[in-house]
């Protein structure tokens, strides 16, 4: 029987934010969260599958196991900078 835990937190659990690490006071130990981490990459089609079944789009956007969308977060075409 496997007793071991899983290092992936559930899809519904939000991501860690990297500002509150920086925001603890200088004597309290950094205790780090688990973030779901990448098991099949696909580059080549824009798409990663994390361990907690998420599905994470090269365009920021993402699928949730639940069928959830969370819609991608684009640059406007207007501050784009172009090459000459």
């Amino acid at each position: 029987m496997c007793v071991h835990r899983s290092s992936c937190p559930a899809a519904d659990v939000p991501a860690a934010d990297s500002t509150a690490v920086g925001s603890l006071s200088a004597g309290s130990p950094a205790v780090p969260a688990a973030v779901a981490h990448v098991v099949a990459a696909h580059p080549e089609q824009g798409w990663n599958l994390l361990c907690d079944g998420t599905i994470v789009f090269d365009d920021t956007g993402e699928l949730r196991p639940d069928g959830g969308v969370v819609a991608p977060r684009r640059v406007p075409a207007g501050r784009l900078a172009i090459a000459a």
